[in-house]
């Protein structure tokens, strides 16, 4: 049975605040703090790539579990923003730490609902392979296409990577999934000229209409009532798309979490870094991720936890 070990991230020390910037983009504290809820967005040195990131978080991840790398069997990553187009990320990764010349390593590219894409591809790859352990990365760096002129973007994204063991060992295991597209509306969110766009109304409307729907048919299609779910990890796209959501399926604010007001939306990281604050929280033994956005793309999860 394989499923979610551990997990870690890494958010890097720079910040920059949204409230110095105030005047600049014609908004007030009320707009920061309950509208998009990012006080402050994370941003990478100059130095660091993605692929650096990543190793950052693979030594947080060592930090709390045993690992020898010789064991792992595959490291994927999910990015839109490598560090180069050619070769993959995990490519890099796979050199720079010395894992076994039998690892496999592929790059998969998608946004805000890649982790749980990614998650649903490991696990059957894993399975498929035999495999024993692998490694699940997340990170997606906006800054470095993000225009800082831009307020639709620039107050949002912040940057963070995440790494998530995945063994036959799990604390979680991926009960099932429910995945969508809608490319009519690629152009909602795309970089172009190494410039992020987002129509942000157009994101939030996507949001608001499909993935409520798709939670519920997921919690239906395994006889389980909202009630059930422990925590919601709903994408952190912004304060409001998260509260828009929760009140139009109607679930108990408690046990929908947030947690971006000092980092910013970190794309394809916001929903293993959600599970990392309550891997060891006994007391939660359903959770529901539900990962959104680039594409248009959306994917649920139902996690359980193994008793």
């Amino acid at each position: 049975m394989l499923g979610i070990e551990e997990t870690a991230y890494y958010i890097p020390e720079k910040r920059v605040s949204n409230f110095n910037r105030k005047e600049k983009f014609g908004i007030g504290d009320e707009f920061i703090r309950n509208k998009i809820g990012v006080e402050e967005i994370a941003v990478k040195s100059d130095l660091e790539n993605t692929s650096d990131m990543c190793i950052a978080a693979y030594k947080k991840l060592k930090e709390k579990i045993e690992i020898n790398n010789q064991d792992i069997d595959v490291v994927i990553v999910v990015t839109q923003n490598p560090d180069y187009s050619i070769p993959q990320t995990s490519a890099i990764l796979h050199g720079v730490l010395g894992f076994k010349d039998e690892c496999a390593s592929f790059d998969i590219s998608l946004g805000c609902s890649g982790f749980v894409y990614g998650l649903s591809v490991i696990t059957s790859f894993m399975k498929a392979n035999k495999f024993k352990k692998g490694l699940l990365f997340t990170a997606d760096p906006y800054s470095k296409i993000v225009d800082p002129a831009d307020k639709n973007t620039s107050l949002l994204f912040g940057d963070a990577a995440t790494v998530t063991l995945i063994t036959e060992n799990p604390v979680f295991i991926a009960q099932d999934f429910v995945f969508g597209t809608n490319g009519a509306c690629y152009k909602d969110l795309i970089c172009e000229n190494n410039t992020l766009y987002m129509n942000g109304r157009g994101i939030a409307n996507f949001a608001i209409k499909i993935v409520p729907k798709d939670i519920l048919a997921l919690l239906e299609r395994n006889n389980l009532e909202k009630e059930d779910i422990d925590k919601y990890l709903i994408h952190q796209g912004s304060k409001f798309i998260v509260d828009s959501l929760s009140k139009k399926i109607g679930l108990d604010e408690s046990k929908v979490m947030y947690d971006i007001s000092l980092y910013g939306n970190t794309v394809s990281s916001s929903i293993p870094i959600l599970i990392e604050k309550i891997i060891k929280d006994e007391s939660v033994d359903l959770a529901l991720g539900s990962g959104f956005g680039v594409g248009l793309s959306w994917a649920n999860v139902l996690l359980k936890r193994v008793r």
